[in-house]
């Protein structure tokens, strides 16, 4: 999709600080962090959200969700991270590209 920030970052189009990247997914840091640690996960495939997910996406999903731990206990967040999920405008999704925030870096506020 032309259009969608998250795949031009992804194709390399617009920068950004990526912290791990593979042929599925990449990992970067969020440019208005709400934690002293804020990543974006994001699949490359373009998918708006879990609305739209096709079977064939739900592998792509279930690895990248492995991956995050490890990520996070490489960023010394093995005290515990919050991984968040948007979907629509009404649950808060600004940008129409399926992605997992990653915040950590402190005691985060229950919720």
């Amino acid at each position: 999709m032309t259009d969608c920030v998250f795949c031009k970052i992804a194709n390399g189009d617009i920068p950004s600080s990526i912290l791990y990247e593979d042929d599925d997914m990449l990992v970067f840091k969020d440019l208005h962090p709400k934690a002293p640690i804020h990543l974006l996960a994001i699949p490359r495939k373009h998918i708006k959200n879990l609305f739209e997910l096709e079977p064939e996406d739900s592998q792509q999903l279930a690895d990248m969700l492995k991956k995050i731990p490890a990520l996070a206990d490489q960023l010394n967040l093995s005290n515990g991270f919050r991984l968040i999920q948007n979907n629509g405008e009404g649950g808060g999704q600004i940008v129409d590209h399926i992605h997992f925030h990653i915040l950590g870096g402190g005691q985060l506020p229950a919720m």
